[in-house]
């Protein structure tokens, strides 16, 4: 049995507590130094700092990323399909997907406080299923310290490309927690076939939906509809989402409120990395109707992008100033879409500094929570699953 003291941290509410760890998971949360534990259990002075939840990257592409590499100049066209040309052409080049690079970004994800990430993986008849067994053999290197969820994800297309669905069906049945999809009228210009394909999967193989869906205004709202019908109809609520999104904000109000209700009654949530150029998205209606909410970095420095670092903060900052939130409240919420909030997309019961949650605690030298999530400060501890992976902003992993 494997026991830890976090002691002398500041919970939300201000005051000194002590977190008692035992075996991964956080059994006591008691005021500071009357916690009752043998002596010669393991300790960390938590000087006072403030603790938070681990972060929780709820849309990430952790395989094909060349952090760490030499720098890779921006090349291609611009649109979603010339991405996607570029990086099937060039990724071979920069050995994507591969171990040490999925192991750099998931590094990454734990500097700043991220201890669990739900990561589309690609799978293509390019590379087959060797994308999700490299990001499983990265996870392993470093002990679980991230725990990663999968979603099998058909970047170039599903029905365009014959045998993508034989894969996806492949991947559910050995272990993926959900299958992706991409754009089913843009890329595949079915929208009917497609969804209809990889619900059929959803159902049989009892896996989840997490759906890329780019396409902007009336197109979008359509593939909406779509996809809340079939959840609806196939029993996946609360097992399906929706990534990205850009339509919902540029929807007429009107259309909009009426797709929020829809998309809460189904059972649908959605991700953002809330990108500076996309309309706001109707936060305050999804929060009542039910539409839970998750923050993720996208890829980092990959063939689409050469921008990110992994700091999910940054995200919950730029998702804050994208909104307008300014108050306490508001950005307290902010945080807690990163946090706690995030729970579901990882399938967790209970995230947070409480007993019964994993131990993944973060300490930051930062005066409350609206303090951190306007200045996006160091972390100076982070604890995953009860391990010390770093000490005063020093990796230990």
């Amino acid at each position: 049995m494997r026991s830890l003291v976090v002691g002398g941290v500041r919970g939300s509410g201000g005051a000194l507590v002590d977190l008692v760890v035992v075996d991964g998971v956080i059994t006591d949360v008691a005021a500071a130094g009357s916690a009752v534990v043998p002596p010669e259990v393991e300790r960390v002075d938590g000087r006072g700092l403030l603790a938070l939840p681990g972060f929780i990257n709820a849309h990430a592409h952790v395989d094909k990323s060349w952090w760490g590499q030499p720098w890779v100049s921006y090349g291609g066209e611009p649109t979603t399909q010339g991405r996607i040309a570029h990086e099937r052409a060039e990724r071979d080049k920069y050995g994507i997907p591969s171990v040490d690079g999925t192991k750099a970004v998931l590094r990454e994800f734990l500097r700043h406080g991220t201890t669990a990430t739900r990561t589309h993986v690609d799978v293509d008849l390019g590379v087959g299923l060797r994308g999700i067994a490299n990001v499983h053999e990265a996870a392993a290197a470093l002990n679980g310290a991230v725990e990663v969820e999968i979603v099998a994800f058909p970047q170039d297309g599903v029905l365009r490309r014959p045998g993508v669905l034989e894969l996806l069906d492949q991947a559910a049945a050995e272990g993926a927690t959900s299958i992706g999809g991409l754009d089913p009228a843009s890329i595949d210009r079915d929208p009917v076939g497609q969804l209809d394909a990889l619900f059929e999967i959803a159902v049989r193989r009892n896996v989840g939906i997490d759906i890329h869906l780019h396409d902007r205004g009336d197109l979008g709202g359509f593939q909406y509809e779509l996809i809340a019908e079939r959840t609806v109809a196939g029993g996946l609520s609360g097992r399906v989402n929706v990534s990205h999104g850009f339509a919902l904000g540029e929807l007429s109000p009107q259309r909009r409120s009426e797709m929020v209700y829809q998309l809460g009654e189904a059972g649908v949530s959605w991700t953002t990395v809330a990108p500076v150029n996309s309309a706001p998205l109707p936060w305050r209606e999804m929060r009542t109707a039910g539409v839970a909410i998750g923050l993720g970095t996208d890829g980092i420095r990959d063939l689409w992008s050469p921008y990110g670092d992994g700091d999910l903060l940054q995200i919950a900052r730029g998702f804050a100033r994208l909104h307008g939130l300014r108050d306490d409240a508001d950005l307290t919420y902010a945080i807690e879409l990163a946090t706690t909030a995030a729970a579901p997309f990882v399938h967790r019961e209970v995230h947070g500094l409480t007993p019964g949650a994993r131990a993944d605690i973060v300490l930051i030298d930062a005066e409350n929570v609206p303090d951190v999530l306007v200045r996006a400060p160091r972390r100076e501890f982070v604890i995953a699953g009860g391990q010390v992976v770093l000490r005063d902003g020093v990796l230990q992993v």
